[in-house]
């Protein structure tokens, strides 16, 4: 989910192989434990079994932190021959120092806790950096990834991927499809249920034809978006975050931001509930009708608007006092963030299909979480207010 190709997520950072016998437990905050158990195998996704032999091959743990992760054909060497190595290693730089910018700002917030690193590779090329702080004085789970990724994917991955190409193309094979994909996908849930949980995501994907199937469609495009989830709205909060997302979106497009916005509202929505995950933001994907240029300063812009949309919201929530009755409230909201990432984001499901590394795609689930029959919240309340909103979003600049 962390995925984060198209979305939440999450950005996702491929492994060689899925492991359907895991265990996926998430801890409430009463006596009770959900456990997700995938002991068989779905034999009507024979790209499953796949996995481990051509999509992605097995990363490497690394010690340091390469200076980039590009194949030399790309500009890994500095030496790119073309205008698409030159976006590839573009990007790269810029989600990297977007990583080093928002890690650095989420630490001094805190005032003590660390990231943890991880860095890995592939022998073919491409990598990446995952960055968790858990169990800081205000962040229950922050976690911040980047990757750069070649690999295979199923045709089945690929319309997860880009569920445009269906019926783009009507001599379009259902084979394997070539693709280069780099992100950067962060979710930063803190302590305090006054304190909004952040998701962003910025991402580039490109796929080629392979060569035993000409007929295999050539495309790239930008996806990305930073949205905003409390469990309790506080108008200057949202409202501030709205207008720095408008106020990047303005120097590009003045249409971006109603666009992008609606995106957003429509896609962060859990249909078994009838409700959004949260209060929106900006979201995009398969967006490839501008220039290359100007859609990379774009996605530059957004990743860098982060610390300003949301550094000053924590500072003036963090330190409030609460009851039981409030955390109670934000473990439910944080039951909603779970069900929308494991049932509907893209990012997870192309992670899952193409075999990626599980700890990065489903590092964006908090480490707590709260299910209660039927819980309804009382009309006129705050935590109805909230629940209201979901419902039915609302222009808020």
């Amino acid at each position: 989910m962390f995925s984060s190709l198209p979305s939440t997520s999450t950005f996702p950072l491929p492994n060689s192989t899925l492991t359907p016998s895991k265990t996926l437990t998430l801890t409430t905050t009463n006596p009770t434990t959900l456990s997700f158990n995938y002991k068989k195998p779905i034999k009507t996704k024979p790209f499953t079994i796949r996995a481990s032999s051509h999509m992605i091959e097995k990363e490497t743990a690394e010690t340091h932190r390469p200076d980039t992760f590009l194949r030399d054909s790309d500009g890994g060497s500095g030496s790119g021959p073309s205008d698409q190595a030159s976006i590839r290693s573009r990007f790269e730089r810029m989600i990297r120092e977007a990583q080093d910018s928002v890690c650095e700002a989420i630490e001094a917030a805190d005032g003590g806790a660390k990231f943890k690193e991880d860095v890995w590779s592939r022998p073919g090329g491409g990598g990446g950096i995952s960055r968790v702080l858990q169990d800081g004085a205000v962040w229950e789970k922050a976690g911040v990834n980047v990757s750069v990724v070649y690999g295979v994917m199923p045709p089945e991955a690929y319309r997860a991927a880009n569920p445009a190409s269906a019926g783009e193309n009507g001599n379009f094979k259902p084979e394997p499809v070539p693709f280069f994909a780099a992100g950067i996908s962060s979710v930063l849930h803190p302590k305090n249920p006054f304190a909004p949980t952040l998701h962003f995501n910025y991402r580039y994907f490109e796929t080629d034809a392979r060569k035993d199937a000409p007929g295999a469609p050539r495309q790239w495009w930008f996806g990305g978006g930073t949205d905003l989830t409390p469990a309790y709205i506080f108008e200057e909060d949202v409202k501030h975050f709205h207008t720095v997302q408008k106020n990047a979106c303005d120097k590009f497009d003045p249409s971006f931001y109603p666009r992008f916005k609606k995106w957003c509202d429509d896609y962060f929505y859990i249909k078994h509930r009838n409700e959004r995950r949260g209060l929106g933001g900006i979201f995009f994907d398969d967006l490839n009708d501008y220039d290359q240029e100007m859609l990379l300063s774009f996605a530059t812009e957004c990743a860098n608007s982060v610390v300003d949309a949301y550094i000053p919201i924590i500072e003036r929530r963090k330190d409030m006092p609460f009851t039981d009755q409030n955390k109670a409230w934000q473990q439910l909201r944080r039951g909603r963030y779970v069900e929308f990432n494991l049932v509907y984001d893209r990012g997870t499901t192309f992670g899952l299909k193409t075999g990626g590394r599980i700890e990065s795609i489903l590092v964006s689930l908090p480490l707590t979480a709260r299910w209660e029959y039927d819980h309804k919240p009382e009309e006129g309340s705050e935590e109805w207010k909230l629940l209201d909103a979901c419902i039915n979003p609302k222009e808020w600049v």
